[in-house]
């Protein structure tokens, strides 16, 4: 399975699911609008295009009279109908599809397949989405930290935490069934000291323990990704602040050494005495004429 998700792992969002399997993800409705980062791929719903059912009508009706005339124009030359025909007869009805396809909301669909996880209880979905999140943050800081990290190596690793986290979320949801479930049974009143009660009782426990289990190493895979983020950052940050501290130090060393060194005298000052000499010439020559 390590060896899958290092090729490539794809990550589907919808309005009511997050779908993240080893296999390219396709649209139960819809069309699909894909981003590659890395061997991650990430695929959400594109916006439906909004045309009515009357508007795709007309476009059949006018794409269907300009292939009926490209028809009656080649059968007059010579060219026998039939073929032509039967593709533009295929070519209306693929449009057609297109068209409704586009029309339609966006929705995934649910792939087959034990290495496929897909996360339907808004608590999981959130915390899967937030780490997608963050893992944009990861990968921009890999282009200024090439000499200090392997982008292959790291991508990897990054696909691998993502694959596991959605493995453990998966995990978690199915637990927070079966807990919602023996709570609701539990409302039930049963006589004490009753068999099924005890073992009710019994079952709570150990769901209640994978529960906190599975919440700790949740919240413990978050902040390892968070951490990530923050520590390349925290990074890159300091890079920049030392490189804009040794451009300043080239700078204040110039301008100390220029104002220091003995040369020309000052232009500032010339340039006032000139000026004012020019000024002082100009009245006495108004004053004469």
């Amino acid at each position: 399975m390590s060896a899958q998700v290092a090729a490539e792992l794809h990550i589907g969002i919808d309005a009511e699911k997050v779908v993240v399997s080893p296999q390219r993800l396709r649209m139960r409705t819809g069309r699909a609008h894909r981003t590659q980062h890395g061997s991650v791929s990430e695929v959400v719903p594109a916006a439906p295009s909004g045309r009515s059912r009357e508007s795709r009508v007309a476009v059949l009706w006018q794409l269907g009279l300009a292939l009926l005339v490209v028809c009656v124009v080649l059968n007059a030359v010579g060219i026998a109908w039939q073929l032509p025909a039967l593709g533009a007869l295929a070519l209306l009805v693929s449009v057609g599809w297109v068209q409704a396809r586009a029309a339609r909301p966006g929705v995934l669909a649910t792939p087959r397949g034990e290495h496929a996880h897909v996360l339907q209880a808004r608590e999981e979905r959130i915390a899967f989405e937030r780490a997608v999140a963050v893992s944009h943050r990861i990968r921009r800081t890999w282009p200024e930290l090439r000499e200090l990290i392997d982008p292959v190596e790291a991508d990897r690793t990054l696909a691998r935490g993502l694959e596991q986290l959605a493995a453990l979320l998966a995990r978690r949801q199915q637990i927070r069934a079966l807990r919602d479930e023996l709570i609701e049974a539990a409302r039930t009143e049963l006589p004490h000291g009753s068999p099924a009660a005890e073992a009710l009782a019994a079952q709570r426990a150990r769901v209640e323990q994978l529960w906190q289990e599975t919440g700790l190493t949740a919240n413990r895979m978050l902040r390892s990704i968070a951490a990530a983020a923050h520590t390349g950052e925290t990074l890159l940050d300091e890079q920049r602040v030392g490189r804009t501290a040794r451009d300043a130090e080239a700078a204040i060393s110039r301008l100390a050494a220029v104002g220091g060194a003995t040369g020309p005298s000052e232009a500032g000052p010339e340039l006032a005495e000139r000026t004012a000499a020019v000024v002082e010439a100009y009245r006495e020559l108004a004053t004469w004429v």
